[in-house]
C-alpha cells in the first residue's frame, strides 16, 4: 500500500529565470561541437548553419549567446510569414528558432534565404532535424536546404548531465547534494529533456507534499 501524504498543497505555475549568459553554458564532449562553432564565428564554413539536436539540448542557449556576440536577430521560425523580413536583417546576422518541416512555411523561409544570400548576413537555424533532411515541395529550396551544413548536439555523457541536474536545481534554487544527483542521474533518461523534467517534478512534489528535495523523495518518484 502506498504512503499517504495527508492533503496535498497546490502548485502555482511560477516562472524560473533561466541563464543563457556564456559562463552558464555547461560544455561537454556531446556539444563541443556546437559550442566550438559559435565561438569560432564569423570564420564559420558557410553563412547559414544549422544546430541539430533534442529539445532541451542547449540550441537556444548556444543561439543566445552568438546572438550576443553578433548582434543577431532572434526569429521564432513559425512567424516567418508575418514577419519584416529586411528588417529582421538589420544588423546583418538572424537567429531562426524551432525550425520545423510539419509547420514551415516554404515560401516565406526561401524568400529568407534569398535575402540571405543577397544581403551577405549570417543566419543560425536551430531545429530537431537536420534541414538537410526536411521534404519540401519548392525544388530550390530543396537544392538550398541541402547546402546548410549542420552540427549535431548529442545526449550528454554522465559528467554533463550531472552537471546539468544541478544547474537546473540552482536555477530553481533548489538545494540538492550529491546523493540525490548520483541517484537521478542513475534513473532517468540520458537526455537533457528527462533532466528538466525530472526536477520539475521533483520541486512540485517536495512543494505538494511540504518535504525537503532529497534523495529519499526521488527513490519514492524514479524507482
Amino acid at each position: 500500500m502506498g504512503a499517504s501524504f495527508g492533503p496535498r498543497q497546490l502548485v502555482l505555475a511560477l516562472d524560473h529565470t533561466v541563464s543563457f549568459a556564456r559562463d552558464d553554458f555547461l560544455s561537454g564532449p556531446s556539444n563541443a561541437a556546437a559550442l566550438a562553432l559559435i565561438e569560432r564565428w564569423p570564420d564559420w564554413p558557410a553563412r547559414v548553419m544549422a544546430l541539430v539536436g533534442p529539445k532541451g539540448a542547449g540550441k537556444s542557449h548556444l543561439a543566445a549567446i552568438w546572438a550576443e556576440a553578433s548582434g543577431a536577430r532572434v526569429l521564432a521560425a513559425k512567424l516567418l510569414p508575418e514577419t519584416d523580413l529586411p528588417g529582421a536583417f538589420a544588423t546583418g546576422a538572424l537567429v531562426v528558432e524551432d525550425l520545423d518541416p510539419a509547420d514551415l512555411d516554404e515560401r516565406a523561409f526561401f524568400h529568407l534565404l534569398n535575402l540571405a544570400r543577397e544581403l551577405a548576413a549570417y543566419v543560425l537555424i536551430t531545429a530537431r532535424s537536420a534541414p538537410s533532411g526536411f521534404q519540401v515541395g519548392i525544388r530550390d529550396l530543396a537544392s538550398r536546404l541541402r547546402a546548410v551544413p549542420s552540427v549535431v548536439l548529442a545526449p550528454p555523457d554522465d559528467e554533463l548531465l550531472r552537471a546539468l541536474i544541478m544547474k537546473l536545481a540552482a536555477d530553481r534554487q533548489i538545494p540538492v547534494d550529491d546523493a540525490l544527483v548520483n541517484y537521478l542521474a542513475t534513473r532517468i533518461e540520458r537526455s537533457f529533456e528527462a533532466a528538466h523534467a525530472a526536477i520539475v517534478r521533483l520541486d512540485e512534489e517536495a512543494m505538494r507534499q511540504h518535504r525537503p528535495v532529497a534523495r529519499a523523495l526521488a527513490a519514492e518518484l524514479f524507482r
